[in-house]
């Protein structure tokens, strides 16, 4: 790491200004006069008299400044870091010691004593003055910084109550740097009072004037004693289970959790506080996001290709929408009903791929002439399907709206796609699909075979993802939970035993753009781990937010709600993972579409066109045969009794 030499001048002498070369020439005096004194001094510690004359001590001393100076030099000495030393830095001055000690050696034995006469100094003088310049030099060097840090700890010990009490857990590498930057920066309020790790060797330690408490299991515990208000997560590449684990510890007081990104020790040259950030439910998943750089290498994937994008004012067409462009898309058609949102982000777009044409088109899907004009003027090489009706309990009670959208509306883009010579079509669809509750997942279901039947015999390739629930897109359970945390409480869950597959915006693009480029399958699943909790989600959150679950803020169950299932599921009955692709998407082979699937789609879509929402449900039922409408609301009397939340 660098620093500029008028900061470290200034390191200890705030407003001090003075060149490198000027500053490099006073540490080289110094290091001078030190020398000088040294040898003086081992002479009278050795002797109780310096040397025989005065004309050789000037000799002698002469020698050594030499010596030490042309050893300091090569070690660079003269342009130490009076902020930034390190124990690397100290070793540097030990090793010089011994270079100039030997230099000085050579000087008396090969200059001074054929030429001038002057005895070899005696060893133990020679000693002696090693180890008292060495021990100058070193305190010159490192004491400023330690003062100043001493100072900076004191102040902020001092101010009580405007000192953030910060614990970090991991005394590894990225923990100690972590300490090592909060002393030496001074604009800030973070006062460390320890660490907490999980070797048991390291317990009892101190680490710069730190303790190393205990285990990580007993965080909570040191928390309360410490008063700590502040927690970092400084262990590099933690895994979201132990992450999980530490959040639900059960902390009695209110605790601000913070993480280091992995790269903390790459990235020193960044003031610490640009690279904290706080711990987010992104870091409560077991996966490590999809990357794009594998769609490089894909035979099927070509810059410059031309993209229409439906549904791209949503979470899931917006992040599509901006992948392709940043994979150098050269023409990109965003179409939504949402036309200020469409307009807000053909604006961003622009500006930030100024190379690309971004072309934002309000269209409803459900209008098959809107549509097949919009092909017609664009000629798209690849469509991505994002548009739907998504918010299971609102298409319980417009199942037609749900039938217009995901059936009728999906039915029209293919169509439109496969008549104007569309190479790739990719359907975003969702575990609700799977054995359906809903009228959202039974629609959903009949877009996955409706896609599947028009595949056969077609030139424009047809692929369906399905994933689960996106962390933070529109509508999600996160951001509700984090506007009910905003607002006070209660935060509300369904039920106690509820639980869903979770996963990051990018890692659903990052399916959708694989699937579409990878030619894998025509059905694609993202390996998501293990489902998580809600109600542990809740109490996670809150405790991210610095608040204490059920303290600050109540969690209220609210019963099921209609087409709501307890659990998610990713492959149906009668489906077949046939591989799985870099252990991170499962290539399904899926059931085949029944008979006069498009006869029944045609009654289906007059009779929601009709707004008959009890036809509408009969041929759900009869299209979809795996769909089971959940008899009704949940109620706690037919229920598991909700368990209180204890902490």
């Amino acid at each position: 790491m660098r620093e500029d030499s008028t900061t470290n001048a200034q390191a200890f002498s705030p407003g001090l200004r003075i060149t490198a070369s000027a500053r490099s020439v006073l540490v080289a005096g110094l290091d001078a006069a030190i020398a000088a004194f040294s040898l003086w001094l081992a002479y009278k510690l050795r002797f109780d008299y310096p040397v025989e004359t005065t004309h050789d001590l000037l000799a002698l001393i002469t020698a050594l400044v030499a010596a030490r100076i042309a050893a300091n030099l090569y070690f660079r000495l003269h342009r130490w870091s009076f902020k930034l030393s390190n124990l690397a830095d100290g070793a540097r001055i030990g090793l010089a010691g011994a270079f100039g000690s030997m230099a000085f050696v050579g000087l008396s034995y090969f200059v001074l004593r054929p030429h001038h006469g002057i005895d070899l100094p005696a060893r133990g003088v020679v000693v002696l003055e090693l180890l008292l310049s060495t021990f100058l030099m070193a305190a010159v060097r490192f004491a400023p910084r330690l003062l100043w840090m001493y100072s900076a700890d004191l102040k902020r010990g001092r101010r009580g109550g405007s000192a953030v009490r910060t614990l970090i857990v991991g005394r590894g590498k990225a923990g100690e740097m972590l300490l090592r930057d909060l002393q030496r920066q001074a604009d800030h309020d973070w006062h460390v009072v320890g660490f907490v790790d999980d070797n048991p060797a390291k317990w009892g330690h101190i680490v710069g004037g730190r303790p190393i408490l205990g285990s990580i299991d007993d965080l909570a515990r040191f928390a309360q004693q410490m008063r700590a208000r502040h927690v970092v997560l400084a262990i590099p590449r933690l895994p979201a289970s132990r992450v999980r684990q530490i959040l639900s510890l059960g902390f009695h007081q209110k605790v601000q959790f913070h993480i280091l990104p992995a790269t903390y020790g790459a990235v020193q040259e960044r003031d610490f506080s640009e690279l904290l950030r706080e711990v987010s439910p992104d870091d409560l998943l077991e996966r490590a996001p999809l990357t794009f750089d594998a769609l490089e290498g894909s035979a099927s994937f070509e810059p410059n290709r031309l993209a229409l994008v439906a549904g791209a004012a949503g979470s899931i067409g917006r992040e599509i929408s901006q992948q392709l462009l940043q994979l150098s898309c050269r023409r990109l058609v965003m179409v939504d009903t949402n036309e200020n949102e469409l307009y807000v982000l053909k604006r961003r777009y622009e500006r930030l791929f100024p190379d690309a044409e971004v072309i934002a088109e309000v269209a409803d899907i459900r209008d098959r002439a809107r549509l097949d004009g919009l092909f017609a003027a664009y000629r798209p090489r690849d469509v991505f399907h994002a548009a739907a009706r998504k918010h299971v309990p609102l298409m319980e009670s417009a199942p037609c709206e749900a039938v217009k959208t995901n059936v009728v509306g999906t039915l029209n883009l293919a169509e439109a796609a496969k008549s104007f010579g569309v190479e790739r079509f990719v359907f975003t669809s969702t575990d609700k699909a799977v054995r359906p509750t809903s009228v959202m997942g039974a629609t959903k279901r009949l877009g996955e075979q409706l896609l599947r039947q028009m595949a056969a015999g077609s030139r424009t390739r047809f692929f369906v993802v399905r994933f689960g629930n996106v962390l933070d897109s529109a509508g999600s359970v996160v951001p509700l939970f984090r506007e009910q945390i905003a607002t006070g409480g209660p935060i509300t869950v369904t039920h106690p035993e509820i639980q869903r597959y979770f996963m990051t915006i990018s890692e659903a693009v990052g399916l959708v753009l694989r699937a579409a480029y990878g030619d894998h399958g025509p059905l694609c699943v993202l390996e998501m781990g293990e489902p998580i909790k809600i109600l542990d989600l809740a109490r996670q959150m809150i405790t991210m937010a610095g608040l204490v679950p059920e303290v600050d803020i109540r969690i209220e169950f609210t019963g099921l709600r209609p087409g709501e299932k307890l659990f998610e599921e990713l492959v149906a009955d009668g489906e077949k993972v046939v591989r799985v692709i870099d252990r991170k998407i499962k290539v399904v082979d899926g059931v085949a579409p029944p008979a006069g699937l498009r006869a029944r789609i045609e009654e289906l879509r007059i009779a929601a066109a009709e707004e008959d929402s009890r036809t509408v449900r009969s041929l759900l039922h009869q299209m979809v045969p795996e769909y089971r409408a959940l008899p009704g609301p949940y109620s706690r009397e037919r229920s598991l009794q909700a368990p209180q939340v204890v902490m």
